[in-house]
């Protein structure tokens, strides 16, 4: 197949995403320092961890001959859209697995018709048969009912043992910048590779943007999967999903909109403003000791 000339532009290695000092009083108070990791700017149309998690699956998917990507996610994934806008950079088709078959007699919402935009072919399950996706039986009959056995498949949020690799250089650009790395979790594999990137001394925080206390075994299977055991120091900040994924209730709304008129860039609800949230919590209830430096990465744009 002809790949489009984006291609090297795609998959190379990029400059470090910027890093700076926002003074802020709610941190300031306590003797805490926040710094902010612009990973949204990382890449023009994959930001943040999208573009370090996919770029290593898009090279093993070229490299390796596939026809396309196959992926999975639910009506509003961010991973989606970005696998989409991948795949037309690359000329590569994609398809993905969307959790509800309810919504394929509705109108597309905005993130997935940016993903039809881009070329991808969505193939709408049964919420059942989506949370079976891990059994490779279930699995397999998912890819074959959406025509996309021969695809290359990246799982849902694009967390796997090449993406935690990508992820471990998000880690390497902050060995001692601070004591304290944050960021929000989907599925966790952004905090997994993160960890394992980190120097003597750092650790990494995750902020669960989705309910229920399950991310912590999923991290270890793929810190297993990707390094062969635990790698870096990391830990959970539960309870600061605001009652769920993509729901963004007014205070937190608020908080995001007076984040964005104070420190001048722009707050993504669903995960970003959720961590910065966190860490002002976490802040103001003594969870870092005075004299802490806090780096949030900022791992999407809205």
């Amino acid at each position: 197949m002809n790949h489009s000339p984006d291609l090297g532009v795609l998959l190379r290695p990029r400059p470090a995403s910027p890093l700076a000092e926002v003074r802020d009083e709610r941190f300031g108070r306590y003797g805490v320092r926040l710094l902010v990791k612009r990973d949204d700017l990382v890449h023009p149309e994959l930001p943040g961890n999208k573009w370090r998690k996919l770029a290593p699956n898009l090279r093993a998917a070229v490299e390796g001959g596939f026809p396309g990507i196959v992926t999975f996610g639910g009506a509003y994934s961010n991973h989606l859209r970005a696998t989409a806008a991948a795949g037309r950079l690359l000329g590569l088709p994609t398809v993905g697995i969307v959790r509800g078959e309810e919504l394929a007699d509705r109108p597309l919402n905005d993130s997935l018709a940016r993903c039809a935009a881009d070329g991808m072919r969505l193939c709408f399950v049964t919420r059942s048969e989506y949370r079976r996706k891990a059994e490779p039986q279930a699995r397999a009959r998912l890819l074959a009912g959406a025509g996309a056995s021969s695809l290359y498949p990246v799982p849902e949020g694009g967390s796997n043992a090449l993406a935690l690799e990508g992820c471990a250089e998000l880690g390497r650009e902050l060995r001692g910048v601070c004591e304290v790395v944050a960021v929000a979790c989907g599925t966790g594999g952004t905090l997994a590779g993160l960890a394992a990137g980190l120097g003597p001394g750092q650790r990494a925080l995750g902020v669960p943007v989705l309910a229920g206390e399950f991310l912590g075994a999923e991290i270890r299977s793929l810190q297993e999967a990707a390094f062969g055991g635990p790698a870096g120091a990391w830990s959970l900040a539960e309870g600061f999903h605001h009652g769920g994924y993509a729901r963004v209730p007014a205070r937190l709304e608020a908080f995001a909109a007076d984040f964005e008129e104070r420190h001048g860039f722009p707050v993504e609800r669903i995960y970003v403003a959720k961590l910065l949230w966190a860490l002002a919590s976490l802040a103001e209830s003594g969870a870092f000791p005075a004299g802490t430096a806090v780096t949030a990465v900022v791992t999407g744009r809205p």
